[in-house]
């Protein structure tokens, strides 16, 4: 329950405004996705040209791909076309993978012998960010990067 400061006996009907900013378009990119594993091999080339585009540099490229691998991958073994692919360059580079499930992920510590599971750990080491939003129609996980400084 709130309770009033001292010395305010009613509350005070309060508005809260925000300013958006307008985006530019040509820091989004989005695909649509395959549900075989084709499409991972596809998602990674997306990315790769996009990335070459907007000049990351080779270990952001290369850990994008990697972290891009990981989400179609999760996203056909364990979601539901259709999926979708989007890359964000803004203050961070963020990588979302969209899909009709309503499954949650969840961060596996395989052993050395297990085959599988390591693909959120894989994501959880490269990204300083991850997690899952949901929608009505699914859900999205994204990841977030930190860009290198522009050379001056």
């Amino acid at each position: 329950m709130y309770t009033l400061p001292a010395g305010v006996d009613r509350a005070v009907p309060m508005l809260l405004l925000a300013r958006t900013r307008p985006f530019p378009p040509d820091r989004v990119a989005a695909w649509p996705l395959g549900d075989d594993t084709t499409a991972v091999a596809t998602a990674r080339a997306f990315v790769r040209d996009r990335l070459a585009v907007w000049g990351a540099d080779e270990d952001t490229a290369f850990n994008t791909e990697l972290i891009v691998s990981e989400l179609v991958t999760n996203a056909i073994r364990y979601g539901s076309p259709p999926m979708r692919l989007r890359l964000i360059n803004d203050r961070m580079l963020t990588c979302e993978v969209r899909d009709t499930s309503p499954a949650s992920p969840h961060l596996l510590h395989a052993r050395t012998v297990d085959e599988g599971g390591r693909g959120l750990f894989i994501i959880a080491q490269l990204a300083d960010m991850w997690g899952t939003r949901y929608a009505e129609d699914g859900k999205t996980i994204w990841t977030e990067q930190a860009l290198p400084p522009s050379p001056a």
